[in-house]
């Protein structure tokens, strides 16, 4: 069978035992398929015919929006994921880079002025989309190659690109991670990633659909909501991205946290010392990858993976110098590459600057930063973007904030550099401390000063105390603006002095 998302859904046609879960609603598979049929043909009715099929789609994580997932897979319409918090002239031009013929917005989504828009909310809508139901349920003629989806980058770097995400793009990880956690029929799987990213799409969506399983969705993430959902719809199976997993161990442990029906948790980004806090709690197994919605590089964590580390280098995976592309040796700070080509990567919509830049040389370049140790583990050390330059000397911010993140007071932690006086950069951290705890900036020094792996030029010359980081909807956080703050900031920021040394 073709590895297409429709493939994954034709199973599902005649199903009303299971379904999609939102707030107290249920609607079955049956139910739910014939909707997107019926949204595809009233789209298909509004749009020009000699333009590209895109749709904007501005919308929390409702049925709708699966609704439209499901439209995309019968008539190969393409919807494109537009972030909520990309505002006027940017977010008009991330609509305009993918040829969105017209956005589909829930009630009170900021469009802006000139885009034609529906507000999928409203009494007009609702009357236009009956007047096509019962239209009948058919799939169209796909290929693996087609496109399914056009999903934005983060854009925490720089402007955000449209990367084509193909029907096996999204149809294989489905697949794939149904096995790998043995999910089925008698699973529900709980949704609460923003579904125009890929991480709610292929490691969310697409897994509940493959695996003939129900899905329950929450509108937008919610830390104190997490643990009551997945009792309310017996999920078995969660994704995530990011901060979240950070989130809800913040939430008051309860005696009874680990008496729940979770059984996976699936995701990227998870802070390491975050995945055996969670999985001990919650009584879950919690499984953390690295990729991107590029995909052109993937690694894995295997069972002999130390912890802290990404997983293993593999034939498709290198981490080399950034200058002369040559292999990076133990311990030396490089990026990381799929030396074989692009592997999952499908290009850039309308950015071929971009697609060839991540491409030079005919090698997948990811932009993220690592190095390795003797038994060929892979570390991450923060993005390209991250690079600091201190006293002649480039270093990853990731290695920084994986040692500030030790400190029994601090819940997250981001690492930034400013401009020195003089030349090059300093190395600047915000921190959030933990629910209740007072920030003390002298016991702060005597703390770095204890950790054996922070190096003289890696010490942070100004900390930053935060009640919040700024992050996308992703949960990534935004450090182009805790640089450009500096230390011009509304929040407190304290010179971190090196405690004299004792002789």
């Amino acid at each position: 069978m073709a590895d297409t998302v429709g493939a994954l859904l034709a199973p599902l046609v005649g199903v009303t035992d299971r379904g999609v879960h939102y707030g107290d609603e249920f609607t079955s598979w049956r139910d739910h398929i014939s909707a997107g049929a019926a949204l595809a043909a009233a789209l298909r009715a509004r749009l020009d015919p000699d333009r590209p099929p895109h749709i904007g789609v501005l919308l929390g994580n409702t049925p709708f929006f699966s609704s439209v997932l499901v439209a995309a897979a019968l008539s190969g319409l393409v919807p494109v994921g537009l972030n909520p918090t990309r505002r006027g002239a940017a977010l008009a031009g991330d609509i305009a880079r993918a040829d969105c013929q017209l956005v589909l917005a829930d009630s009170g989504a900021e469009v802006p002025d000139g885009v034609e828009f529906i507000d999928v909310e409203s009494a007009q809508w609702a009357a236009e989309l009956a007047g096509h139901a019962g239209a009948a349920v058919t799939f169209a003629e796909l290929s693996p190659d087609d496109l399914f989806m056009l999903i934005f980058t983060s854009g925490t770097s720089g402007d955000p690109k449209a990367v084509r995400v193909t029907q096996d793009k999204v149809a294989f990880p489905g697949r794939m991670l149904a096995q790998r956690f043995g999910l089925g029929p008698a699973d529900t799987c709980y949704l609460s990633m923003p579904l125009f990213h890929s991480n709610a799409i292929m490691a969310g969506w697409s897994v509940a659909v493959a695996a003939g399983a129900s899905i329950a969705l929450r509108r937008k993430f919610s830390a104190s909501q997490f643990l009551p959902d997945v009792r309310r719809y017996g999920a078995t199976y969660a994704n995530y991205v990011g901060k979240p997993l950070s989130y809800i161990l913040t939430t008051p442990p309860q005696p009874d946290d680990a008496d729940n029906p979770l059984k996976f948790l699936y995701g990227n980004e998870g802070a390491p010392r975050d995945l055996v806090r969670f999985a001990d709690r919650f009584g879950v197994r919690v499984v953390d990858g690295f990729g991107s919605t590029e995909g052109g590089v993937a690694i894995a964590r295997t069972p002999e993976t130390p912890d802290g580390s990404l997983g293993p280098l593999t034939d498709e995976v290198a981490i080399v110098d950034v200058e002369t592309g040559q292999p990076c040796s133990p311990g030396v700070v490089g990026e990381i590459v799929n030396p074989t080509g692009a592997g999952w990567f499908r290009g850039y919509y309308n950015s071929p600057e971009a697609q060839a830049e991540r491409m030079a040389g005919g090698v997948y370049h990811s932009g993220d930063l690592a190095y390795r140790d003797e038994a060929n583990f892979v570390y991450f050390a923060g993005r390209l973007g991250d690079w600091m330059r201190v006293d002649g000397e480039n270093l990853g911010t990731a290695p920084i904030e994986q040692i500030l993140l030790r400190h029994p007071d601090i819940a997250e932690a981001a690492v930034y550099p400013i401009p020195d006086p003089t030349v090059g950069d300093q190395v600047m951290a915000a921190v959030v401390p933990v629910p209740g705890a007072a920030f003390d900036v002298e016991g702060f020094a005597t703390f770095l000063a204890e950790q054996p792996d922070l190096g003289p030029k890696q010490w942070p010359s100004f900390v930053r105390v935060s009640t919040a980081l700024p992050r996308t909807e992703t949960f990534k956080v935004l450090k182009r603006e805790l640089s450009a703050e500096a230390t011009d900031c509304a929040d407190p920021v304290h010179t971190v002095e090196r405690p004299a040394l004792r002789g």
